[in-house]
């Protein structure tokens, strides 16, 4: 197995490419091992010192260190932990333990589709490019509240991503947004 890295706009964020699916379907984000139980891979990531974050996209894992530790110690950590876990056997995530997707509701359905919708196709997959994703959270008085994983989460230029690009597209295709604002 050949697994292939590249750097992130992240400088804490690392993405691993193992030339195989990871996620059948979404994403999972994993913040801290105590998160972790779902994912044998994300769990034997967190085994290596210094991983500080795990995040599973469809094709890519990004890592994420902590400040103190540096790539060239870490990075031949991680591709052996991700080589292990694929070589195992195991699965990516326990289907049993798949958490539900959030449903939201409300009188904006068709406001909140069209967000879905453009947030899907015209941003996840740029996100996505640079080992990140970025979640729905909700809409209430003209205000998106979304939520940066991966890479993106941290990134020092995640803040200027939402407000310049991501606000921008979808206040031009939806004149009922006036904002969009990282979830709490």
């Amino acid at each position: 197995m050949f697994i292939q890295t590249e750097a992130t706009p992240n400088p804490a964020t690392l993405k691993f490419l193992p030339g195989c699916a990871v996620m059948e379907s979404g994403t999972a984000n994993f913040t801290a091992n105590d998160e972790a139980a779902r994912s044998p891979l994300a769990q034997q990531l967190f085994t290596v010192d210094g991983v500080a974050g795990v995040f599973l996209g469809s094709d890519f894992i990004t890592a994420t260190k902590y400040p103190d530790n540096d790539w060239e110690a870490l990075k031949p950590r991680i591709l052996s932990a991700i080589m292990d876990h694929f070589t195992s056997g195991e699965p990516v995530v326990n289907a049993d333990m798949m958490g539900a997707e959030t449903n939201v509701e409300g009188e904006q359905d068709a406001v909140v589709a069209q967000i879905i919708e453009l947030l899907d196709t015209r941003v996840r997959p740029a996100v996505a490019q640079d080992g990140g994703d970025i979640v729905f959270k909700g809409f209430e008085d003209g205000i998106v509240y979304l939520t940066m994983q991966g890479a993106c989460a941290g990134c020092p230029s995640s803040s200027a991503t939402l407000k310049h690009g991501i606000e921008n597209m979808l206040k031009y295709y939806i004149p009922e947004i006036v904002e969009v604002r990282p979830a709490e």
